[in-house]
């Protein structure tokens, strides 16, 4: 049996892209469980914060938190920043956060007001946190643009999806842990 991963791969090997790009989707399909991953990392060694004094995750004990990891250059963050969007402005009132942590893979990507820009085209409304050092990203033990944490009420690591899709799955996950008022 031929697999959609055969074929992305096979498109890779023809048009130059990495297999492991390529094979990515389906090596980290199904990464949406909910399952306690542990004590949430604190968002530290930020450059600046955008739309937002700084944030702690240990001050947000009590509400919902996404972690947002994203890149304004990167084509994957911008198609999954329409879900995130759309989650902050409809849950916010219910105790949800949302924390874009923009990660930047290029140098350009460092600029404050080329990320500025980019919150503004994209209508970004939540606190993005501008991990220049990737500070951050490697408290948090990532490696992916884009990737997502959601993190519950008294702190714990409850999913972590990587890449796009998934949207109904997180959103579903986002719902149950506004839910758990525990």
């Amino acid at each position: 049996m031929v697999t959609s991963a055969f074929f992305r791969a096979a498109a890779a090997v023809v048009f130059g892209v990495s297999i492991a790009a390529a094979c990515i989707g389906s090596v980290l399909a199904g990464n949406t469980a909910m399952i306690d991953r542990g004590e949430a990392p604190e968002i530290t060694g930020i450059d600046r914060w955008l739309n937002s004094e700084p944030l702690l995750i240990a001050d947000l004990r009590g509400k919902v938190v996404l972690v947002d990891f994203w890149t304004y250059s990167c084509i994957n963050c911008l198609r999954t920043l329409p879900y995130v969007t759309r989650w902050y402005d409809k849950y916010k009132d219910r105790g949800f956060v949302v924390i874009g942590v923009h990660t930047p893979e290029f140098s350009y990507e460092k600029s404050t007001p080329n990320v500025q820009a980019a919150i503004r085209r994209f209508g970004i409304k939540y606190p993005v946190a501008q991990d220049n050092r990737y500070a951050t990203w490697k408290a948090f033990d990532n490696a992916y643009w884009p990737a997502v944490y959601l993190i519950d009420r008294s702190g714990r690591v409850m999913l972590k999806h990587v890449g796009e899709g998934a949207y109904e799955d997180t959103e579903q996950a986002i719902v149950s842990l506004l839910d758990d008022k525990k």
